[in-house]
């Protein structure tokens, strides 16, 4: 019998790769060789099994962060690179109409990752701007909260503007012109880490 976490971590995999509408639960009890009713026992509809899905992904994301910010407690500008180096790993897998099908089809799971995406950027994010500025690596003319809306906020919808960005670009070079680029724009002459090179 198949577990309820097997069945999010096999729901949300497929889900991101063929879109979440487009992905029966037919062709997802095909792919886990079980029977739709299988799924009917541990999620009451498409929707929930999106929602939980989506928040399993996100629950994974969020131990790497935890684990990223403990591992680098001494350099908040390296926390920021390695927290979208991960995001970015993971984003490299979505199908750009995965978010689309959510804001359009799902809005309460669409909710849940834009929640999701607001927390990283207001709290996480900002956090560690705020803690390198004090550091004295952040110049003192920089508003940090404008910072996080313009290059923080919306990576995944960028990422996605440019059809198959993922295929022609490799995430090192992504992740340099999304996040390394801007971040060296508001550090001080002082401050250097390797992804700077």
């Amino acid at each position: 019998m198949i577990t309820k976490k097997e069945l999010l971590k096999c729901a949300i995999t497929n889900f991101i790769k063929f879109g979440s509408k487009r992905l029966t639960l037919d062709e997802l009890a095909k792919i886990l060789g079980i029977s739709k009713k299988t799924i009917y026992l541990h999620f009451k509809n498409k929707e929930t099994l999106v929602e939980n899905s989506l928040e399993f992904l996100i629950d994974e994301y969020k131990v790497d962060i935890k684990n990223i910010v403990a591992d680098n407690k001494k350099d908040a500008i390296l926390t920021i690179i390695l927290i979208y180096k991960r995001g970015l790993e993971y984003l490299r897998y979505f199908k750009p109409s995965f978010i689309f099908d959510l804001k359009k089809y799902y809005p309460d799971a669409y909710t849940i990752f834009d929640n999701f995406r607001i927390e990283l950027a207001y709290v996480t994010i900002l956090d560690l701007l705020k803690k390198a500025k004090e550091e004295g690596n952040i110049r003192n003319n920089v508003n940090l909260k404008l910072v996080t809306e313009l290059y923080f906020l919306r990576i995944e919808s960028i990422a996605f503007t440019v059809d198959h960005l993922f295929t022609i670009y490799d995430l090192n070079t992504i992740l340099h012109h999304l996040i390394v680029h801007n971040l060296k724009g508001i550090t001080t002459s002082q401050y250097s880490n390797s992804y700077y090179n």
